[in-house]
């Protein structure tokens, strides 16, 4: 007998709930318990969620990805970014583009392909905020290090998500081998990036005056997820950026409404099914045969993202002048990766079909051996930074 799409939903936010309970035993984070799962589950090993039904639930991907850019677009309110100073700010940019510079670098000089090379180095750049936060509060850190780590993690993955539309901007250009003319190379990428800003800060002012005019709880998140759906479904249909347009639809939106409050707090208690099904869905689409082949690949990506996020984090804390402790601990506490990187390797599997596996196979290892010693390195940074006591 075929199941429906409604039980199979019902069947991953079972195994979800269950992989949460043996993580959290294990101390592991949740997400690896997802991915975990997904693969168990996935064609590779019981095929209770064939490629068939994976390909079918792509929605659900796309709903969380916009749901993930909504979120950090909200981190960009101006009085924040006023007390919080310069020192985060250059930082957050300058540790973010050091990942993609460095893994950008090696992989080109063992030949791999350019196009190949900018979705990997644009990933690298992502930081996961979760992972971050929850050993800052387990272990209630405290000191410049724990003041700049908090707004440098907030700010990174905005840095991600600007490093991936160019990237994937150039790599188009890349893909056309000379064919289209050079008027239409250079505005695509217009199209995508800057297109995609001036659509998703469209919909954030429109959004300010329909949460004005719609006041019950029940209608206002109604209109959040009407938004967000109608900026990822109209992106996609144009050739915007979605990411970069729920971003700047989120950031215009913090910044121009009194009723930020009412929008974020029901929409993040709505989000974790929905996170729990894209990380299970992006677990069961790890391709295992192709592990083999991506060691090398995978050793650059992993190390080539620490050394770049510690030389970059160094660099912009001597540029901004940042208390010495920041400059050589904060760059450690940058390792752990989950959700935004996740969310990138499935756009770049979209944009960049003949890499899609690898990429995604690179990044879903990655991210499992991320979150298993980045909490413990993040915690020993700042326990050596004399901002945990023993």
């Amino acid at each position: 007998m075929s199941l429906n799409l409604l039980t199979y939903i019902a069947i991953m936010l079972t195994a979800a709930l269950l992989a949460g309970k043996v993580v959290k035993v294990l101390k592991l984070p949740n997400v690896t318990g997802y991915l975990v799962i997904g693969l168990l589950l996935g064609p590779c090993f019981l095929k209770v969620l064939s490629q068939e039904l994976l390909d079918s639930m792509s929605v659900i991907t796309d709903f969380a990805l916009g749901c993930i850019a909504f979120s950090i677009g909200a981190e960009f309110k101006i009085s924040f970014l006023k007390k919080v100073g310069k020192a985060p700010i250059v930082i957050g940019c300058l540790e973010g583009l050091g990942a993609v510079v460095v893994v950008d670098t090696v992989l080109l000089l063992l030949g791999y392909d350019v196009k190949f090379v900018l979705a990997m180095g644009a990933i690298a750049s992502a930081t996961a905020a979760a992972s971050t936060l929850m050993i800052v509060k387990q272990y209630k850190a405290k000191g410049p290090v724990t003041q700049t780590l908090l707004p440098v993690v907030a700010l990174d993955d905005a840095v991600a998500l600007m490093a991936f539309g160019l990237s994937m901007a150039a790599a188009n250009v890349i893909d056309s081998h000379g064919k289209a003319p050079i008027g239409e190379l250079l505005l695509d990428p217009f199209i995508e990036i800057i297109g995609g800003l001036a659509f998703g800060a469209l919909l954030g002012l429109v959004m300010v005056f329909a949460v004005k005019f719609y006041t019950g709880r029940g209608n206002r998140l109604a209109i959040t997820i009407m938004m967000i759906c109608l900026c990822v479904g109209v992106s996609n249909l144009l050739g915007f950026s979605a990411l970069l347009a729920c971003m700047m639809q989120s950031l215009v939106f913090v910044n121009l409404s009194k009723f930020r409050q009412k929008i974020y707090e029901p929409l993040e208690r709505i989000t974790p099914p929905i996170y729990m099904m894209f990380f299970i869905i992006s677990g069961a689409s790890l391709d295992v045969k192709v592990i083999t082949s991506v060691g090398l690949v995978g050793l650059v990506y992993v190390f080539g993202r620490i050394i770049g996020k510690v030389l970059g984090a160094w660099v912009g804390a001597k540029v901004s002048k940042a208390p010495k402790v920041v400059s050589k601990w904060l760059g450690f506490t940058l390792v752990p990766q989950e959700g935004v990187a996740i969310g990138l390797a499935t756009s770049a599997a979209v944009s960049l079909p003949e890499y899609g596996s690898k990429i995604r196979t690179i990044v879903l290892c990655g991210v499992v051996v991320y979150e298993l010693i980045g909490p413990i390195i993040t915690k020993t940074a700042l326990k050596c930074a004399g901002e945990i006591e023993a």
